[in-house]
Order: structure tokens, then sequence, then C-alpha cells
């Protein structure tokens, strides 16, 4: 595992959104990187917990009049998201793809990360 002092390697970006009661996600700074417009077709699937957003021409779901990427029902079902979850949005743009972080899966990564970097010191 890289320290954390260490510079950036990875060409991510990153953002933060709220999901909305409907379902929705946006945030300007990832959509701009990914260029996804209005329309773009776009493939939603849940993999190990993880809500995984692609480009594909031939996507059965679309960015919204507004720019926002809806999440499905189930998909938000498999991956515990509830409206009002504040959600960390990892893209690649070279692979066209967008990952969606909710709550329980951040509380796992830090959890790991805490463990290990504090090496059973307690708060």
């Amino acid at each position: 595992m890289a320290k954390l002092s260490e510079k950036r390697a990875g060409t991510a970006v990153y953002g933060v959104s709220t999901l909305d009661a409907s379902g929705r996600i946006a945030d300007r700074v990832i959509m701009r990187a990914l260029g996804w417009a209005t329309g773009f077709r776009l493939d939603i699937r849940e993999s190990k917990g993880l809500t995984v957003v692609a480009a594909d021409d031939n996507g059965l779901f679309r960015v919204t009049e507004q720019g926002n990427v809806h999440l499905p029902a189930a998909v938000r079902h498999w991956c515990r998201l509830g409206p009002g979850d504040r959600v960390l949005l990892v893209a690649y743009p070279a692979a066209g793809l967008l990952v969606v972080h909710s709550p329980a899966s951040l509380d796992a990564l830090v959890d790991a990360i805490h463990a290990q970097a504090l090496s059973g010191e307690q708060s």
C-alpha cells in the first residue's frame, strides 16, 4: 500500500454528491471530465457493493436533461443507498467509467486504511 505522503500516481477525478429521493446524482466536474452530456448512453450495474456506471453506446440508461445520472432502484437497493446519502464519485475518464461509493463502502475502505496506519492505536 502506498504511503499517504506519496504523490498521486492515478488519474481518477473525484467528486461528492447527495443521492436525491429519485436516485439521481450529479457533479459537474465529474460529468465534464467524463465528457458525458444530456442523452449520453450508460450501462449501470452493481459490482461487489459498488455502483459502476460505464459509457455504453447500447446502454439502457441515459444522462438526464439536467446532467444527472439516475441510479436504478434495484442497484440502489443492492448497494444500500438511500435518499440523502452522500456518495463518493470516482471517475476514470480514459475508461469512460464512474464508480459510486456508498457510505458503507467508504466505511470499509477507511476502516481498513486506519487499522493499518494506526496499527492498533485507539483514539
